[in-house]
């Protein structure tokens, strides 16, 4: 058997309770950057290992992925317990995660700022490839919304970089928010910028609504005046039009009739279609160098849907922020998305890999597969020109897909009502995005991006200005200080992913160093390269050893390491005497 052991029941899980789904997801990505940059931090600066810290935090989100508590399906009031203990390990990580950065940030060395009022930002990349990537800054800001923003992005050498600006009011806090192309940033590594004085203020552009076009190098994309749907999204680059019509229209059904009703959606939803989403507003909230951005605001029943559509520099994904303030009851809600294009497979991420699905369901089990998980990503790529070309909807927390060769389909909620009357309601926060690519899936690196939607690049300001170097008593003697830009550790080839890099569980002068094989092809990894980047060379890489996941069980070390397809492969490395 090499295909789904598919349950033909309990589809509704994939969706439900949207909020636990929410907290698992940023909860796994905040703990393995927490993880990444506190072994950094215990590497090269001598940093205390926050162990136990960690240890609690994995077995909270651990015991939350119990079968009725991440599937949505507990009584009202396993979830008031169950949110608090995500909200605790994500407290957790991200507090272990910023200040390792932050330390981290502290030890760089950076040229003499162009201004002595300059304050130096990094930007650090948690994923193992080279990534460039729009960053927003924040500068606090105490007058009014019209003034202009004396502030700029530079390199190193003090050359301006392109930015945009934008005004935000929180809790009655003005703030400037700088959004810059962070170019190049290294692999598992840094790079480092100055925000400096600028003579030029710099204001919010207004706009007008006319025409609803979003706009970069890769993509123009047309949103419909009358239904806020996208009416066009064309690749500029291969001169393709994707969507045949109403792309990302909100479509819902009535979902009723199942006894077991937080887990299963019901089989006849099609055929009770309800009125499509009415338009309350759209508006064009920036058109600027760095991005535009149209919102769109649209009701279903009692419930309103808000969502932007960004398009940033260079980027090729449309990105759909979305906020809705859901009251349905036994509802559910799929944004459609018709294609110009014929597919017989769709793809799905899976844990650690990816399967393919057929999108022309001919056989009673494959009838029984109409809404099927996925992770972070799933794709269609055009048969009718052997996979030369490709469209992946990547999903920062939602799950659930249905699909034809012609479209797809992503869930966003349901609401049921039993064991939990008020499952789903109220106020929901996601993003999903969608991907038009050459080629197939694995030579467009969805696998990369559907990562990078859910850990974009992180950007700190240091609150003073910094000099060449700070003072050496904050800073442990024994390592010296970092470059201004740097790789801290070595994971090469394009179908590996790092899941972990984190201090051994029983020898604390042992690190652990997994990934696996993202492709389905097999991969080569020479233990050398674990003694290259900044720190690496705290590493012994003579002294790997591959293990098991439980970090037994050492095989006899060798030169280079051949990874089957899919293979999740797990190296204990020593550190340097």
């Amino acid at each position: 058997w090499n295909d789904d052991l598919y349950l033909e029941f309990h589809r509704g899980c994939y969706t439900t309770h949207g909020d636990q789904k929410w907290w698992n997801r940023r909860c796994e990505e905040v703990l393995y950057e927490a993880e990444l940059f506190s072994s950094i931090a215990t590497l090269l600066l001598g940093a205390t290992y926050p162990q136990a810290k960690l240890e609690t935090a994995w077995k909270q989100v651990l015991f939350n992925q119990f079968h009725d508590i991440l599937p949505g399906t507990s009584i009202p009031e396993v979830f008031v317990t169950a949110n608090q203990e995500w909200e605790t390990a994500e407290r957790t990580g991200r507090t272990i995660r910023d200040e390792a950065i932050r330390s981290l940030s502290e030890q760089i060395t950076r040229p003499q700022p162009p201004d002595p009022n300059a304050r130096a930002i990094t930007v650090f990349n948690s994923l193992n490839w080279r990534r460039s990537e729009v960053v927003t800054v924040t500068v606090e800001h105490t007058g009014f919304a019209g003034q202009a923003c004396y502030w700029k992005i530079c390199d190193l050498e003090g050359r301006t970089i392109e930015s945009q600006l934008a005004f935000q009011n929180q809790d009655g806090t003005y703030y400037w928010q700088l959004s810059f192309l962070a170019e190049n940033i290294p692999a598992l590594g840094y790079r480092s910028f100055w925000l400096c004085p600028s003579q030029t203020g710099l204001r919010v552009p207004t706009v007008s609504n006319n025409p609803l076009i979003l706009e970069n190098e890769l993509l123009s994309v047309r949103v419909d005046a009358a239904t806020g749907n996208l009416s066009s999204v064309f690749d500029r680059i291969h001169r393709r039009e994707l969507i045949r019509r109403d792309g990302n229209q909100l479509q819902s059904f009535r979902d009723q009739g199942e006894y077991w009703d937080a887990w299963n959606i019901s089989p006849n939803y099609l055929q009770q279609p309800l009125i499509p989403a009415q338009v309350v507003s759209i508006q064009v909230e920036a058109r600027g160098p760095i991005a535009h951005r149209i919102r769109v605001i649209r009701r279903i029943g009692q419930s309103t849907f808000n969502q932007v559509y960004v398009l940033e520099k260079r980027s090729p994904l449309l990105k759909i922020q979305t906020q809705v303030d859901w009251r349905e009851r036994r509802t559910l809600v799929k944004a459609n998305f018709p294609l110009n294009m014929n597919s017989n497979h769709l793809t799905c991420e899976i844990p650690y890999g990816a399967i393919q699905r057929p999108t022309r369901r001919l056989t009673d089990r494959e009838k029984a597969q109409w809404e099927v998980p996925a992770l972070r990503w799933a794709d269609l790529s055009d048969s009718a020109s052997n996979n030369s070309y490709g469209f992946s909807i990547l999903s920062d927390t939602k799950h659930g897909y249905d699909c034809h060769p012609n479209q797809i389909r992503l869930s966003l909620l349901r609401g049921p009502e039993w064991p939990n009357p008020n499952a789903d309601k109220g106020l929901h926060q996601f993003t999903y995005a969608i991907y038009p690519h050459d080629r197939d899936w694995r030579s467009a690196q969805t696998v990369q991006r559907g990562y990078e939607l859910g850990q974009p690049l992180l950007a700190i300001v240091h609150p003073i200005p910094q000099g060449s170097r700070i003072p050496q008593g904050n800073r442990n003697p024994a390592n010296p200080a970092l470059p201004s830009e740097g790789q801290f550790l070595n994971l090469p080839g394009d179908n590996l992913i790092l899941s972990a890099f984190k201090q051994s569980e029983r020898n604390a002068n042992q690190w652990v160093i997994r990934c696996y094989e993202s492709q389905g092809r097999s991969a080569q990894l020479a233990r050398s390269g674990f003694g290259s980047g900044i720190v690496g060379q705290t590493l012994n890489p003579d002294s790997t050893q591959l293990v098991n996941l439980l970090e037994r069980s050492p095989a006899a070390s060798q030169g280079s390491y051949a990874i089957e397809p899919w293979k999740i492969v797990t190296f204990l490395v020593n550190r340097r005497a």
